[in-house]
């Protein structure tokens, strides 16, 4: 029998791209899988024909080889997911992000975190992209103390979901949350302290305002710009635009101190890269030293079987082989609710300070799931 026995619950784009990735673990199978919607559970029957397909959060746990789970459900899901969960019979989760969507909600994940007796692991992929995790490596070597990160992300507008779920606010805890808490994790990551500022500006200038759903117009947010300072005085930022998916690049991020700069550049999605201009593009990571100058380029490759896999360039399957240690007791989540909490807290930040046109304090705002 395999150690890591999965029970999925959300069943859609992003939990399709887990079970490609978990088909890939030497010792992993999916045996239950939760998916309401008929045509992404038929999908999922496809990639996992073993699997018993069941019709709740409930029946999932009632399948005893279940020995983990995996929550890819929409966004305002999530909490109340694992809420039941541990009401039920509490398993290792990795949780796909955000972890809540309300500002509200803040309470019931430090009551979850207090009283949760298994691991906890938060999905955030862009960690372990090869050549993000190869820039956090060298960041300080490289540059002697990081006093400014940018990080840049122009891409393609959100995708088509099921029940168009990511169109509104709502549901999705805003683009700054949906989108980008991933940034702000690693923005926090990499500064090795909390945020104590956040300064925002972003809307919706492009994507979406000629769709409707049951009469409503989206208001997801297409483009932003976030500036966040941390307690060691590093200041970092994020440029998002969700309508520039003609970049060679659609992320960029470059973290510059006392002696020089690194920067990784990451490809988008090879699926979507045009076959008329050949082979997509390889993430570099760049070198820039202030002394002796000159650049100094390093490819990242990533394995092939990895990108046919999913749409983050590998890191969907770094993330599962530190999960099926964590389930094995070898170690802890690497990405823990209270990085969830930070993560979503920030994103919540920036949009209150894009919508008021004031900087939100961060030093008195941390609830006890941080404790």
């Amino acid at each position: 029998m395999k150690t890591l026995r999965y029970g999925i619950i959300g069943c859609g784009m992003m939990g399709q791209e887990h079970l490609r990735n978990i088909a890939l673990l030497p010792d992993a199978e999916v045996v239950a899988i939760f998916e309401p919607d008929a045509a992404m559970r038929a999908e999922a029957a496809r990639h996992c024909p073993g699997a018993r397909l069941v019709d709740s959060v409930a029946a999932v746990l009632a399948v005893a080889a279940v020995n983990c789970l995996l929550i890819a459900s929409p966004n305002f899901l999530h909490l109340a997911q694992l809420e039941e969960i541990a009401a039920i019979r509490p398993l290792p989760v990795l949780c796909e992000k955000p972890l809540f969507t309300d500002p509200a909600d803040a309470p019931r994940l430090a009551a979850l975190r207090a009283a949760y007796p298994a691991p906890i692991w938060v999905a955030m992929e862009y960690r372990y992209m090869p050549p993000v995790a190869h820039l956090i490596r060298e960041a300080e070597a490289a540059t002697g103390g990081i006093r400014m990160l940018t990080i840049r992300e122009h891409r393609f507008p959100f995708l088509e979901k099921v029940g168009d779920w990511n169109r509104f606010n709502a549901r999705t805890g805003g683009t700054l949350v949906e989108k980008c808490c991933h940034f702000f994790d690693l923005m926090r990551l990499i500064a090795q302290c909390d945020p104590v500022r956040v300064m925002a500006s972003g809307g919706q200038a492009v994507n979406h305002l000629d769709e409707r759903y049951e009469g409503a117009t989206p208001d997801i947010w297409d483009h932003a710009y976030v500036i966040v300072d941390f307690e060691n005085g590093m200041r970092a930022m994020l440029e998002l635009c969700m309508f520039a998916e003609g970049s060679r690049y659609q992320e960029e991020i470059s973290a510059v101190g006392p002696l020089g700069k690194i920067e990784c550049l990451v490809p988008g999605p090879g699926r979507f890269w045009p076959a008329h201009l050949g082979a997509p593009p390889v993430p570099q990571v760049i070198v820039s030293p202030r002394e002796p100058k000159g650049p100094r380029l390093l490819e990242v490759p990533v394995d092939p079987d990895l990108l046919a896999a999913g749409d983050h360039n590998g890191s969907t399957f770094y993330q599962h082989q530190g999960f099926a240690r964590v389930v094995a007791g070898a170690q802890a989540p690497e990405v823990s609710l209270t990085d969830g909490w930070w993560a979503v807290a920030i994103g919540m930040a920036a949009q209150e300070s894009a919508r008021t046109g004031q900087a939100v304090d961060l030093r008195h705002a941390v609830p006890d799931v941080t404790m």
